[in-house]
């Protein structure tokens, strides 16, 4: 049996890695400034994690999630201190999409509604059933017989139109688009949102999948512009490589034994990751220097990458051209090894480093891109 030809795969076969650096079977190193669309947040193998998880290994044959395990409890307590959400509860789950289909139920039944509010470019997640809420035909053609979406423009005016019409459940955003091409709306569209959220009775739900966890400068990329949605879904970056998902719940959700479900989610080594995680981003101070870090590399940017526009926050960078980057992105990888990312959007270049990344190693990309785009494109 072959694998199901769905990614296109470079011939590199990584066997060791460590903080933003990686080599493959053949001795070659490799800066990795992408880190699988925002996954590994506090670096490869960092040493804090691979002791948490370690750990946790003997417990690998016990789990229910109809028993008490201590170590979501430890989880829970220790993503709201530091999230600055202690009095959300959190629903563990195993990816974003997953996350984003837990929310928007968790939407629906609260306000006995059904439609969904996203926004154009949006990506929340790649399942097929309740909810696949993406409207690029490229990525994956959206099925939404549960939850029917309007993908509207970043226009509250629109915005509200749709939410007069009494029938909508929640409006989801992402606060900074990651698949999108590292689109933002502004913090006065969020703050009007939140508004007109509350207003109309829909649920605001901030898809942070790959804004957050320290991602932008802030814990949650939302937090910049001041608002509280009801619902924040989180992965990605939650467990630095290991599957785990969840949802924090505002106050006003009243739980019920069997609203929501999951087989999987909670278990004990995505929660030591998780724990691993949360932990290294406050005693390294990971916050501060991703902002840190993200303004050195943003003004560089804006000097000297010769693009049209340099977007996001924190380690969450897209630079915009006026031609296909794949050329640019290849050469990266061939000639200078080092990982980036693009975006649905082919003239974007998409940079998510790890939270912890050295100014040597932005410096290393830095020059690396310069010696590719050409000379008159960056003047």
């Amino acid at each position: 049996m072959e694998l199901f030809n769905v990614y296109p795969l470079n011939d590199i076969t990584p066997v060791r890695a460590l903080g933003a650096q990686l080599w493959d079977d053949r001795g070659q190193q490799y800066l990795d400034f992408y880190g699988g669309h925002a996954v590994i947040s506090i670096g490869h193998s960092h040493p804090h994690y691979v002791q948490r998880i370690t750990a946790q290994v003997q417990q690998i044959g016990f789990y229910s999630n109809s028993v008490h395990i201590p170590i979501q409890r430890e989880l829970a307590r220790k993503l709201g201190e530091v999230s600055g959400y202690e009095d959300y509860t959190l629903f563990l789950c195993n990816s974003g999409a997953e996350a984003n289909e837990n929310a928007l139920k968790l939407a629906s039944f609260h306000t006995g509604k059904s439609h969904v509010i996203a926004f154009k470019g949006a990506f929340h997640g790649r399942t097929s059933g309740a909810v696949a809420a993406t409207d690029n035909p490229k990525i994956v053609a959206p099925f939404n017989a549960g939850h029917p979406i309007s993908f509207l423009p970043y226009d509250l005016a629109e915005v509200e139109r749709v939410l007069q019409e009494g029938k909508t459940c929640a409006v989801i955003i992402e606060p900074i688009q990651g698949v999108g091409g590292i689109i933002m709306p502004s913090d006065e569209f969020l703050q009007g949102l939140e508004q007109l959220c509350q207003q109309y009775g829909a649920v605001l739900i901030a898809d942070e999948v790959q804004s957050g966890y320290g991602r932008s400068g802030k814990f949650f990329a939302h937090q910049h512009a001041g608002v509280r949605p009801g619902i924040i879904s989180v992965a990605k970056g939650m467990g630095n490589g290991f599957p785990i998902g969840g949802i924090l719940i505002a106050p006003e959700f009243q739980a019920s034994y069997g609203l929501l479900g999951t087989t999987f989610g909670g278990n004990h080594l995505a929660c030591a990751a998780a724990l691993a995680v949360l932990e290294v981003i406050e005693q390294e101070n990971l916050l501060a220097h991703a902002r840190e870090m993200g303004e050195y590399l943003k003004q560089e940017l804006l000097q000297n990458a010769g693009a049209q526009e340099v977007r996001g926050r924190g380690l969450m960078i897209g630079l915009k051209y006026d031609f296909p980057i794949k050329d640019v992105r290849d050469k990266l990888l061939s000639e200078h090894h080092i990982f980036v990312g693009n975006a649905s959007d082919p003239t974007v270049l998409r940079l998510l480093p790890p939270l912890n990344i050295k100014r040597a190693e932005v410096d290393q990309f830095l020059q690396a891109l310069y010696a590719i785009i050409p000379a008159d494109v960056r003047s």
